[in-house]
């Protein structure tokens, strides 16, 4: 009976997980200094959330439909990833890290895909406390017709 519980935690804890690392990405949107590689800086890389259901096999589906409280259900943060589109040149000669031709590598973060990116995760955060709340409120129900 709580298999809605944890399904709705698990989505509130990937889906929080997903709106840290977009802030991440917004708030390094300028820096050009990310990391250190091969004795040079590179600029920051725009890193994305990589999600899985929590049971992948055939066999653990049916375990979990047959009633078997072992098996988890939700969803699950996989890993974080660099996202490898090139990082954007810009021109501006006076910048401290130009190169000889005045132009500065700046992060690959797209400031309106991170936008976008951000409402998605919020409305997916929102939609899962909506679906915790019905779950709740089932249990409430359930309880008051046990005692009526």
């Amino acid at each position: 009976m709580t298999a809605g519980f944890d399904i709705s935690a698990s989505a509130l804890t990937a889906h929080r997980m997903r709106m840290d690392v977009i802030s991440s990405n917004i708030a390094n949107a300028e820096t050009t200094r990310g990391s250190f590689v091969n004795g040079k800086f590179e600029p920051y890389k725009r890193k994305m959330v990589v999600m899985e259901p929590m049971q992948q096999s055939f066999s653990s589906m049916l375990a979990s439909e047959m009633g078997d409280k072992g098996v988890a259900r939700g969803v699950k943060v996989t890993k974080i990833q660099e996202d490898h589109t090139p990082s954007k040149l810009v021109y501006n000669p006076t910048h401290p890290d130009a190169d000889g031709n005045g132009y500065v590598h700046m992060p690959n973060v797209d400031m309106a895909k991170e936008m976008v990116d951000m409402i998605s995760a919020m409305r997916s955060y929102e939609s899962n406390v909506t679906a915790l709340n019905a779950t709740k409120a089932m249990f409430v129900k359930a309880l008051e017709i046990g005692r009526g």
